[in-house]
């Protein structure tokens, strides 16, 4: 099969979608590999890294839609790459459909196959794919938080941590999946005292357990959550339905309850947002004011660590590019279920049942489509 790998052109975003350790795996088993000239280099990948292990550079992106079978890359296609998708290719990537029509309706019309990553699921409801970004953008989210809570940066001026005879900031986490679990055990870390709320009892018993004593949990109800509003100076948002749009837990009316300076990062903005007030912000311009709460809802966060978050992507990602360059997207997601629930579009039409619902578009099972 013949892989391509475009340069990624979304706003900051400097991941690629494969190392040239993947590609070395790919060459191995026979498939021949394009690399777009420097799209590696923001990770920290030369082109010569690339061609070292049996790559071919191609100097535009034009040029790598046109000659793949397969396009392999982090972030899902932005306006400019539609009209490059061929019909019957295979895109293997971040898609977030249920959050955005336009790149949905554009995916319909161009006749490719969509393989969303954050869509693929193991058992136990496990998204090998979207865990190690999550575990990269909640461990990044409280970073964020904290540097947001300074002054300088629109803050309260509140050190995360405190300091001896000055307590410390309090963080309220919203989900306690992999974000939000990565989330609490560096702001923690940090010393913040932390308020993980979910849902799921069973989940919070072993956070319970296994994270520090200055992280608690609480039940995710909305009475729950209003009444720590006024007392918390970040609200870090982590909520995650596969493939569906993210419900708002934090309403507008709700800001009024919480203090002037405080921070609200929103992790789920990819899905939707889980703050009512949310929009997608970039990496250049990270923040925005609305009633005097910082908000931060960038949706590319694991794009600041390109380094780090290209070697874990590539390491969960690879072994499932190679089922599909070696068996084709049909038979590998027929002999592999986990990755089957990965296709979203085929040939026109949707096969991931939550974003079908969301546009109120027909539905059709992968493998009929």
């Amino acid at each position: 099969m013949i892989i391509g790998v475009p340069k990624e052109i979304k706003n900051n975003e400097n991941r690629v979608g494969m190392t040239p350790a993947g590609v070395a795996e790919l060459v191995k088993k026979g498939h021949v590999v394009y690399i777009q000239a420097t799209a590696g280099i923001n990770s920290g990948f030369a082109d010569e890294d690339y061609t070292a292990v049996g790559a071919k550079i191609l100097p535009t992106i034009e040029e790598v839609y046109a000659i793949a079978d397969m396009i392999v890359k982090v972030k899902e296609p932005i306006a400019p790459e539609y009209k490059l998708i061929k019909k019957g290719q295979v895109l293997f990537t971040y898609f977030h459909l249920a959050a955005d029509k336009e790149l949905t309706d554009a995916m319909i019309a161009s006749g490719a196959t969509c393989i969303a990553y954050e869509t693929v699921e193991e058992k136990g409801h496990y998204l090998p794919l979207l865990a190690p970004m999550s575990e990269v953008a909640g461990r990044m989210a409280a970073q964020v938080g904290a540097h947001f809570l300074e002054k300088p940066q629109g803050g309260k001026g509140k050190l995360m941590g405190g300091v001896p005879g000055v307590r410390p900031a309090r963080v309220l986490i919203l989900g306690a999946g992999t974000v939000g679990t990565n989330a609490a055990q560096i702001a923690a870390g940090m010393g913040a005292e932390v308020l993980i709320a979910d849902i799921n009892l069973q989940r919070l018993r072993y956070l319970s357990e296994v994270l520090p004593k200055n992280a608690k949990t609480l039940y995710s109800s909305l009475h729950n959550i209003q009444m720590e509003l006024p007392n918390i100076d970040v609200i870090i948002g982590s909520v995650l339905i596969p493939g569906d749009k993210t419900p708002h837990l934090i309403t507008r009316e709700m800001l009024k309850a919480i203090k002037p300076g405080s921070v609200l990062v929103d992790v789920a903005i990819d899905q939707g947002g889980c703050f009512e007030t949310s929009h997608p912000t970039t990496h250049s311009e990270p923040t925005y004011v609305i009633d005097g709460i910082v908000h931060y809802a960038v949706a590319n966060i694991p794009g600041a660590v390109p380094f780090t978050s290209t070697m874990a992507l590539t390491n969960a990602t690879l072994p499932y590019t190679v089922a599909l360059a070696c068996k084709g997207w049909e038979k590998a997601c027929q002999d592999n279920p986990a990755l089957a629930a990965g296709v979203n579009v085929v040939n026109g039409k949707i096969t991931y049942k939550a974003v079908a619902d969301v546009f109120g578009l027909p539905y059709t099972p992968w493998n009929e489509a």
